[in-house]
C-alpha cells in the first residue's frame, strides 16, 4: 500500500506539518479525513466493507467513502477524488452536502494511533450499486441498508464485530441527519 503524504494539524485544525501518513499513525498525530455517506430516498444508506488488507478495521462495515486528505489538498477536492477512486462514481462539488466536521482517535496499538478529524459529506446515491466499480485494495464489497435497520443493529450486541465502531455520538449524529436530508428531499 502506498503511503502518502499528509497534512498534520494543530488544535485549531491549522497545519503546522507535513510527514508521511503511517509517521502521523504511529504518533497519534492530528490530521483531517473526508467521509462521504451515499443515501437513496427510500431510505437506505452505502455501506462499503473495508478490505481484509486493511490495518485499522478490516473486514468491518463503515461509511460509504472515507480517505485521507493529501497534503495541500482542500477538502471537497479530496472528496470528490476519493469517491472516484473507491466507488468509481463521478461527483461535483454541487453533488456534496457537507454537514459537519467531527473529531474521533483510536488506538489500534501502541504504535498505530488513528487521530482524525473527519470532515462529513452526504450525497444522493444517482445510480443502483452494481453501476458502481470498487478499488479492491481499499474495498471489498459494498451494500445498501434501510436507516432502520441500521439503527436497530447498532443497539444489538455484536454491532462492533461487523461495523466499524465509530463513536456513539457519531453515529448518532450521521443517522439523525440522513433522516433529515432524506425527508427534505422527498
Amino acid at each position: 500500500m502506498l503511503d502518502e503524504i499528509i497534512d498534520i494539524l494543530n488544535e485549531d485544525l491549522t497545519v503546522f506539518k507535513t510527514c508521511l501518513k503511517s509517521e502521523a499513525h504511529t504518533y497519534g498525530h492530528l490530521h483531517a479525513s473526508v467521509h462521504i455517506w451515499f443515501y437513496t430516498l427510500d431510505g437506505k444508506v452505502l455501506l462499503q466493507k473495508r478490505s481484509s488488507n486493511k490495518i485499522a478495521f478490516p473486514n468491518l462495515w463503515d461509511v460509504s467513502v472515507a480517505g485521507h486528505i493529501s497534503s495541500g489538498e482542500n477538502e471537497i477536492n479530496s472528496a470528490i477524488r476519493e469517491v472516484e477512486e473507491e466507488i468509481g462514481l463521478l461527483v461535483s462539488e454541487s453533488d456534496l452536502m457537507k454537514i459537519g466536521v467531527f473529531k474521533e482517535q483510536f488506538e489500534h496499538t501502541n504504535d498505530f494511533i488513528d487521530n482524525e478529524i473527519h470532515h462529513v459529506y452526504f450525497c444522493k446515491l444517482p445510480c443502483t450499486i452494481d453501476l458502481l466499480s470498487i478499488q479492491v485494495e481499499e474495498v471489498s464489497a459494498l451494500k445498501l441498508i434501510s436507516i432502520e435497520d441500521f439503527i436497530e443493529l447498532r443497539n444489538q450486541s455484536g454491532f462492533e464485530e461487523k461495523y466499524v465502531p465509530h463513536y456513539k455520538t457519531y453515529y448518532d449524529f450521521i443517522l439523525k441527519k440522513l433522516k433529515e436530508s432524506i425527508s427534505s428531499n422527498k
